[in-house]
Parts: C-alpha cells; sequence; structure tokens
C-alpha cells in the first residue's frame, strides 16, 4: 500500500506541476472515494490547497455531513458547504415544463451530479484550481458514474484502483496517523442520489465484483474461464455485458494517474 500510495502522491503532485497548477478542488461528498482523493491531495499538495466542496441535497445525510466536516478538520483542508437543493428544485420544475410530464427518477438523479460536477468546473474557471474527478475502477468499469457530472475534472487520481483496494488503502493510510473518520471506511457505500440508495442496488458486492473484473480486465480471462474458477455465470455474464456496454462512457473519462 505504501508503495501505490507514493506513487500516486509523486503522480499528482508532477501532474500538477507539469500543468501549472497550485491548487485542486474537489466534492467531499462523505463517501471514500473523495475521502481518499482528499487526504491525497492534502498530503501531495498542502491542505490549504485542497478545496473540498461539500454540496449537498435533501438526500445527503448527516452522517455524510459529519464526516465531511471531520475530513476536513483532520487534514485542513479549505471546507466549504453548499446547498444546491434549491438549484435541484428549479431545474426540476424546468424540465416538467420540456417533458409535459414528472422527469424520471434516472433525470434528477444524474441532475444532482451534474450540478455539483459545474460546480466544480466553474470553480475552477474562477480560482484556477485543477477539478479532481473522484471515481474509482470498479464504477468506471460498470460505468456506474455520471457523464458530465461525477467524471467531470483534469485528473482523476484513483481511477486505476479497484474499490477494494481503495478500502485497503484508506485502512493503510489512517493506521499512519487519523486522517480519516473510521465511518467514512465502515458506512455502506452510496451515491446519496435517492432516498436509502445503496451500490449494491445496482452492482454485486465490491469483493465480488472486483474478483470478475480483474479475471476480465487484467488477466483478459474468457467467460468460460472466469466460470471455471467457481463464480456464478450469470452474474459474471452479467458483468462483463455491463463492462462492454459501457465503453463509450470510459472513452470520455479525465485521465488516471498511473501504477
Amino acid at each position: 500500500m505504501q508503495k501505490i500510495w507514493e506513487k500516486l502522491k509523486s503522480g499528482l503532485q508532477n501532474f500538477c506541476r507539469e500543468n501549472g497548477f497550485d491548487t485542486v478542488v474537489l466534492g467531499l461528498s462523505g463517501g471514500l472515494d473523495s475521502a481518499i482523493c482528499a487526504v491525497l491531495a492534502a498530503d501531495a499538495l498542502g491542505g490549504g490547497n485542497v478545496h473540498a466542496l461539500m454540496m449537498k441535497t435533501k438526500h445527503t445525510s448527516d452522517l455524510s455531513l459529519n464526516i465531511a466536516r471531520k475530513i476536513s478538520e483532520l487534514n485542513k483542508l479549505d471546507y466549504q458547504e453548499i446547498d444546491i437543493q434549491p438549484t435541484i428544485d428549479y431545474q426540476q420544475a424546468f424540465l416538467r415544463q420540456v417533458f409535459k410530464q414528472e422527469p424520471k427518477n434516472i433525470v434528477m438523479e444524474n441532475l444532482q451530479a451534474r450540478e455539483r460536477g459545474k460546480t466544480l468546473m466553474a470553480y475552477s474557471n474562477q480560482f484556477g484550481a485543477l477539478v479532481l474527478a473522484c471515481g474509482n475502477k470498479s464504477e468506471t468499469a460498470m460505468g456506474y458514474c455520471t457523464l458530465y457530472g461525477d467524471t467531470c475534472g483534469g485528473l482523476a487520481p484513483i481511477a486505476g484502483l479497484y474499490k477494494s483496494e481503495i478500502f485497503e488503502l484508506a485502512k493503510w493510510r489512517n493506521a499512519l496517523n487519523p486522517v480519516l473518520p473510521p465511518e467514512v471506511i465502515s458506512r455502506a457505500p452510496s451515491a446519496e442520489l435517492a432516498p436509502e440508495q445503496k451500490d449494491e442496488d445496482s452492482l454485486p458486492p465490491y469483493a465480488l465484483l472486483d474478483k470478475i473484473l480483474r479475471l476480465y480486465i487484467d488477466e483478459k480471462r474468457s467467460l468460460p474461464e472466469i466460470v471455471a474458477e467457481g463464480y456464478d455465470a450469470v452474474t459474471a455474464e452479467w458483468i462483463i455485458k455491463r463492462y462492454q456496454a459501457q465503453a463509450f462512457k470510459r472513452l470520455q473519462l479525465p485521465p488516471a494517474l498511473k501504477l
């Protein structure tokens, strides 16, 4: 884990230096991915050079708010809370007029992510900070992300790591000194774009998903070979088909730090 962390840290430092950025900005959601990106950026650039925006909606839990505040405190980030719910409500009313019907749930979920992405890009324009996209390899492989939303950014620091690796990386980094509240590691992953939403409502458990993705993506195994390893055929086939169907999203992602 130390080698991975040092490589990510130096990669972020080099990217910022080569592209003329002194500061970065990211959306600090209260989830693990944005948390680890924030800590990484603070280690690489200093907490005062990391602008962390908590862009809350009616679906944002008190736990997420408390986690974001604690991370900012522990890492001395430049932290700001923004209520984007009024903007979401306005857009819903506008789209109701455009569609002549109520917007679908998926429309409203993606609108939240895109409002956050828009705000981060505007912040970058205003203050010259590099926007960090906080997605991981598991999510982007499955297309569990919103184009022009959480995929907005100039660099995706952890996009080369599977979610299960990020859990291990977070535990390792926190063992050095407490930079993350334990809750951000132990809580069930959620995009918090709808009531009671959990990642595993849409995806297989990450421990299983990542093993199959490694076999298919990294080791170039076929479906029959993966099934021969003892994995359920229906689950493996679903993962592979979804990976193939989401290629168009991966073509539009910001660059990842190489490991």
